[in-house]
Order: structure tokens, then C-alpha cells, then sequence
């Protein structure tokens, strides 16, 4: 295996792709012999030429359009949004045409080799343009399929699946962990499964669900915990659209309680479907309120970032809480 930071894995993923399928097809803004804004498509121009990794106009709803054409005659379109927080001019061509175009042609034509990819979440004092966590507008799309990873392992296997998956595939990676978490990578081509949730670390006492850098605070908040005797299984959600229900349940019925943490903020995230739908599943088994922990209703401040950002110890407070309800 290679050490490789989230960044390095994501280049590897796309590299691995694009010598696999000359089909492969990788575009953005300054995407091409720049390498993006955070490098992720670095030396990929050089190897493949400019027909396959390229330049677009500053336009995030032509980029989109573009995609969902290239991938409808065959081909695999990864489109890169530069930030998350660009996504929303493009929002009309992800969720009208994107998510639809199977359903609506009766399963005559499809966009399932389009993979996009964009940077989200805080963390970089980035402001409020460059710090969102759009996930939750798009889990409320069917026809989409939502990947989030937490580091360059998850990162690596999850794109290549995405990429060829028959769906089309929002990938979003979280840019605080870009060159932050470093870690042990196979060099050759592998693949994780979409829609499955991933078990970090097994407890007994509370469930901590979290999803891409948010893992992070949920495993330092279980540290914390455990130290005071409190046991706490960690989950890392992985995929929002598909999720995996059945590993948070099952986890919850054996835990009795479940703290969810988010990056987003707090109303209509993503968190309160898990909410909603583990409360349908596991009431009987509840020993106390499931817990939110996201960030404010507020746009994302750049001069309180400290104090909006969702950390391990606001996570911890919610463990305690829950456990002495």
C-alpha cells in the first residue's frame, strides 16, 4: 500500500478510471493542466491530453448540461463543481434532468456514467461561499445517488464505484480533510460498495452517526466518552441517498440511543430524516430523545467559525446528555 492524502487517492481514483475506459471523460473549471483549484485532477491533462481532462466556461449549469449530454451518448462525465457552495446554478440541470432522465424516458436512455464531484463543508475559514454543506437539498431527489467519504481509503473505492455505478452520483469530499487525513491506500484498482454504512468502531451504551469530515469529531467525541465509562458505537453513514437504515437500526435497537451529527445546519438537514426514520423503526427501543448536533440556522460566519463549527466537544455534550436523560 501507498500513504496517500484524501486528495491523492481522489487523482489516483481518476486516474485508475481513465486508463481503464478511454470513455472516461474528466472536466471543470481549471480542471485541466492547472490541476482544479485543490490540484485533485493534477498531471491527468498531461497523461490523457486535453480531450480528456479539460477546461470549461465559468458556467456551472453548462458544465452540468454538458455532463448529462456526454453521459447520455455512452460516455462516463466526471464534472467537478470547483466549491459545493457553486453547485446551485447547476441545481435546475442536477435535479430536473440528472435524477430524471431514466424515469422520464421509460428506461430508454440514461446518465448513469455522470459523477459529480465537489469539495463541501468548513473548516478553512473559507466564509460563507466557501463553507457550505449542500448534501441535504439533493437527498430530497430520487434518481440521484449521494456519496460522502471520510478518508483517502473510503475515498478511492467509493469514486471508482461511483463512476461506474448505473446511477448518476453526487461525490462530495470534504475539503478540510483534503490534504489533512493521510492514510494507507492500495495502488491498484479497487471498489466499495454505494448505499452501505461502515461500523467505525462497535459500543454498547449510545449510537454516534456522522457522515464525511464529521466522522472525525464523532470518533474524538467517543474518545472523550469513553473515558467516563461510556461506551459508544460509531457509524459512519457513508451514502445518504441510498442510506443504510438497517445497520443505524439495528445499531440503535442494540444501543438505545443515537446522537446524529452534521456539518449542515440544523433545520431540514439531513440529520432529521435520520431522526425521523430511526424513530420509526426503533421507538420501542429508545431509552431517550434522539440527539441533533449540527450548525446554526445561520449563514456560515467566517469571523465565528470557531464557534460555529460542529466539534468533538459539542458532540460530546450531546453523548452526556443523551445518556442522563
Amino acid at each position: 500500500m501507498a500513504k496517500m492524502n484524501l486528495l491523492q487517492a481522489i487523482n489516483n481514483a481518476l486516474d485508475i478510471a481513465m486508463t481503464k475506459s478511454d470513455k472516461v471523460y474528466s472536466f471543470g473549471e481549471d480542471t485541466g493542466a492547472f490541476g482544479g483549484v485543490f490540484r485533485a485532477t493534477s498531471g491527468l491533462t498531461e497523461k490523457y491530453g486535453r480531450e480528456r481532462n479539460f477546461n470549461t466556461p465559468l458556467v456551472e449549469q453548462g458544465i452540468l448540461g454538458f455532463a448529462n449530454g456526454l453521459a447520455s451518448q455512452g460516455s462516463y462525465a466526471i464534472a467537478e463543481i470547483q466549491f459545493g457552495d457553486y453547485i446551485f446554478p447547476a441545481f435546475d440541470q442536477i435535479v430536473n434532468e440528472s435524477a430524471k432522465f431514466r424515469y422520464r424516458s421509460g428506461n430508454e436512455f440514461n446518465v448513469g456514467g455522470l459523477t459529480i464531484r465537489t469539495p463541501y463543508g468548513g473548516g478553512i475559514a473559507g466564509g460563507h461561499y466557501h463553507s457550505q454543506s449542500p448534501e441535504a437539498y439533493f437527498a430530497h431527489t430520487p434518481g440521484l445517488k449521494i456519496v460522502m467519504p471520510r478518508n483517502p481509503y473510503m475515498a478511492k473505492g467509493l469514486l471508482l464505484s461511483a463512476i461506474f455505478d448505473k446511477n448518476p452520483v453526487l461525490f462530495m469530499e470534504p475539503k478540510r480533510l483534503y490534504r489533512a487525513s493521510v492514510g494507507e491506500v492500495p495502488e491498484e484498482e479497487y471498489t466499495l460498495e454505494l448505499g452501505k454504512a461502515d461500523i467505525v468502531r462497535e459500543g454498547t451504551d449510545i449510537t454516534v452517526l456522522a457522515w464525511g469530515a464529521q466522522v472525525e469529531m464523532a470518533e474524538k467525541a467517543a474518545d472523550m466518552a469513553a473515558e467516563q465509562g461510556i461506551s459508544c458505537e460509531v457509524i459512519d453513514l457513508v451514502s445518504l441517498l441510498p442510506w443504510d437504515i438497517d445497520t443505524v437500526a439495528e445499531s440503535v435497537r442494540k444501543t438505545g440511543r443515537l446522537v446524529v451529527t452534521q456539518e449542515a445546519p440544523l433545520t431540514n438537514g439531513f440529520a432529521s430524516e435520520v431522526a425521523a426514520t430511526i424513530q420509526d423503526e426503533c421507538f420501542l427501543y429508545l431509552e431517550s430523545p434522539i440527539a441533533r448536533v449540527c450548525g446554526l440556522d445561520t449563514p456560515y460566519p467566517l469571523s465565528h467559525e470557531k464557534e460555529y463549527f460542529v466539534d468533538h466537544l459539542k458532540v460530546f455534550e450531546a453523548i452526556k446528555a443523551s445518556m442522563t436523560y
